[in-house]
C-alpha cells in the first residue's frame, strides 16, 4: 500500500520499525524509541507490563497488512502537531483476526516517533 506523500511513508516505516520491536519483545526498546507524549503518559516499567500482559498470549506475529493510514494534526488528549493515525490487519499465532493501532507523531527533530498503540 502506498500513499501520495512522503510524510505518511516516513510514518509507515517508523511504526513497522516500531512494531518489529513489539514482535521481538523488546519492549524496553519500544518504550526507548517512542515519542516524548508517550513516555510522559507511560512509565517505561508500566509500559512492559502492560505491553507483555497483552501481546504476550497472543503468540508470535504471523502477518501484518496496512490496511488504512489517516494524516491528522489533532488527536483527542494529545498535544497539536503532526500525526498519522494507522490500522493494521494482524494475524498472530493465537488471535488470525486483530487489528493494531499505531499513531506516530512527528517530534520536534521532525523524525516520526509512536505516541499511541492500540490492539483488538
Amino acid at each position: 500500500l502506498v500513499f501520495a506523500d512522503e510524510q505518511t511513508d516516513q510514518a509507515v516505516v517508523a511504526a513497522k520499525t516500531w512494531l518489529g520491536l513489539l514482535d521481538a519483545k523488546q519492549y524496553k526498546e519500544s518504550w526507548v524509541e517512542a515519542a516524548p507524549f508517550f513516555k510522559e503518559k507511560v512509565k517505561e516499567e508500566d509500559w512492559e507490563k502492560m505491553v507483555s500482559a497483552v501481546r504476550g498470549p497472543l503468540g508470535d506475529m504471523k502477518s501484518r497488512e496496512l490496511i488504512g493510514a489517516q494524516h491528522t494534526k489533532n488527536l483527542p488528549g494529545a498535544p497539536a502537531g503532526e500525526y498519522v493515525v494507522m490500522q493494521f490487519k494482524t494475524a498472530f499465532q493465537n488471535k488470525p483476526e486483530a487489528v493494531e493501532t499505531v499513531t506516530p507523531m512527528k517530534d520536534d527533530k521532525g523524525v516520526w516517533r509512536v505516541s499511541g498503540y492500540f490492539i483488538k
